[in-house]
């Protein structure tokens, strides 16, 4: 973290600082609606307490439903300039690292004071908008208001109740209503998937590795894979984003916009589409790149997390960039949307949380707390520390899979080719989910070929996993 300029440590003035805050932010201003009373939920992974978001569903008389969704208002206590701030403006973002999290703010605040925690009152900035029978996002409201968190939910408990392939937890059955409530929101974020993916919205199936614990022990590297809950919560963050971003606009304000350009390799995806039997166009199109997607997914839904892979590392990344007031920029190629910014994750983002500080300027009329020229530099900043986040995650990952795999050298594996360049050729394997670098016989890999690889060395200091070329599939 210290050689990628991320501060793994809090300092003594944010401790101190930290220590002096005795209790969540109260209201105190009387145009706050006190919204306590509504079924809100959290919905999160299983052990998480930063606690950023709480949705609820109202059906409306004319058949739409009002989805409202409170975010934290982590800047009730976390202020611009304070010591805390300082520590999360240099970090932007919580670091987390199967072998330590390393949040952007101290965990008194994150986990607790700021967090939307279970059963507790708290402040937030609610975003309310309409959502019509087939999943368009309609009127829209945004305002402060005071919350309270019914019941702590978790993905892949809530998504096996959904599907019927398990009981509801708990904390649902403990609310009476919520789980019709959770039911109409289930089908309303299925109507907002649809018609974003009818608008060319990508379908991407990416395998993120989680650690499994046996104790203090590393026992093995897990896929995560999306499922209902988890799209639940993603399409109402998208529509909420959204709807953020044109409040700004309207209101002349500048936003910090979340861009993802046309795709750096669009050749490679169109060669890749056409060794499966597809055909794209020469130029990027994200509709019929989601058509040939959805075509795979049925073709050959075992592979499919192999190809989505291929694709989000052909696409590029994504970054920070300053919309001012009449002066457009590009939208999310993979989203399929124009208007998008990032607001719903305070705890955890930094450019949340400049978000969240301008819409508080924008909703009490009072100018923005940053220059232009302080967002141009915070949006450039915020993207390259959240690489330098990522490298850091990753680092580790590969440590902890040298760890794992370091007793199975000589032994062959399949997988599939996720980087092919001259710094280097990678692949990754399914069991455990690992990546490693081919370091000898990789002529004729690219991104998206499945191969056969045997593991020659492992280094776990340096998380260097290394693999001979044995095949292409």
């Amino acid at each position: 973290m210290l050689q990628r300029g991320l501060l793994p440590d809090f300092s003594a003035e944010v401790i101190g600082q930290t220590n002096s805050i005795a209790k969540a932010a109260a209201a105190s201003d009387p145009s706050l609606r006190d919204l306590r009373r509504l079924l809100w939920a959290s919905i999160d992974n299983d052990d998480s307490l930063d606690l950023d978001q709480l949705s609820v569903a109202e059906q409306l008389p004319d058949g739409a439903v009002k989805i409202l969704v409170a975010i934290a208002d982590v800047d009730a206590i976390a202020k611009k300039g304070s010591a805390i701030d300082d520590h999360a403006r240099t970090n932007t973002t919580s670091v987390y690292t199967a072998a330590q999290i390393f949040p952007m703010l101290p965990e008194k605040l994150s986990t607790d004071l700021t967090s939307l925690a279970d059963r507790k009152d708290r402040l937030a900035i609610v975003i309310e908008f309409e959502v019509s029978g087939d999943g368009e996002v309609g009127k829209s409201d945004i305002y402060r208001a005071a919350v309270t968190n019914r019941a702590k939910l978790a993905y892949n408990s809530v998504a096996a109740w959904l599907d019927g392939a398990g009981p509801a937890p708990t904390p649902i059955s403990a609310v009476p209503g919520l789980d019709q409530n959770l039911r109409l929101q289930d089908r309303v974020a299925q109507a907002m998937k649809a018609r974003r993916h009818q608008h060319g919205a990508l379908t991407l199936e990416t395998i993120e590795a989680r650690p499994v614990f046996d104790g203090d022990s590393l026992r093995d590297l897990q896929a995560d894979q999306k499922n209902r809950a988890t799209e639940l919560i993603e399409d109402f963050m998208i529509g909420a984003n959204g709807v953020v971003a044109r409040y700004l606009e309207q209101r002349g304000f500048p936003a910090l916009r979340r861009v993802l350009r046309s795709p750096e390799r669009w050749a490679r995806i169109v060669e890749l589409a056409r060794d499966l039997g597809g055909r794209l166009p020469p130029r990027p199109d994200s509709r019929a790149l989601q058509e040939f997607l959805d075509e795979r997914r049925q073709a050959d839904s075992a592979r499919f997390p192999d190809l989505s892979l291929s694709v989000v590392k052909l696409l590029g990344r994504g970054e920070y960039v300053v919309e001012f007031p009449g002066q457009p920029v590009a939208g999310h190629f993979g989203l399929a949307v124009n208007d998008y910014t990032h607001s719903t994750a305070p705890n955890r983002r930094f450019p949340d949380l400049i978000t969240q500080r301008l819409l508080k300027a924008a909703l009490s009329g009072t100018p923005s707390p940053y220059s232009s020229d302080e967002l141009n530099d915070l949006a450039g900043h915020c993207t390259d520390q959240e690489d330098n986040a990522s490298k850091v995650e990753r680092q580790v990952r590969k440590s902890a899979a040298a760890l794992l795999l370091e007793s199975h050298v000589g032994e062959r594996f399949d997988g599939i080719v996720t980087g092919a360049s001259e710094k280097g050729t990678w692949v990754r394997i399914d069991h455990p989910a690992a990546e490693g670098r081919v370091v000898k016989k990789y002529k004729g890999f690219d991104v998206g070929d499945h191969v056969t690889v045997e593991l020659v060395d492992t280094d776990v200091e340096r998380g260097f996993v290394d693999f001979e070329g044995v095949r292409k599939s």
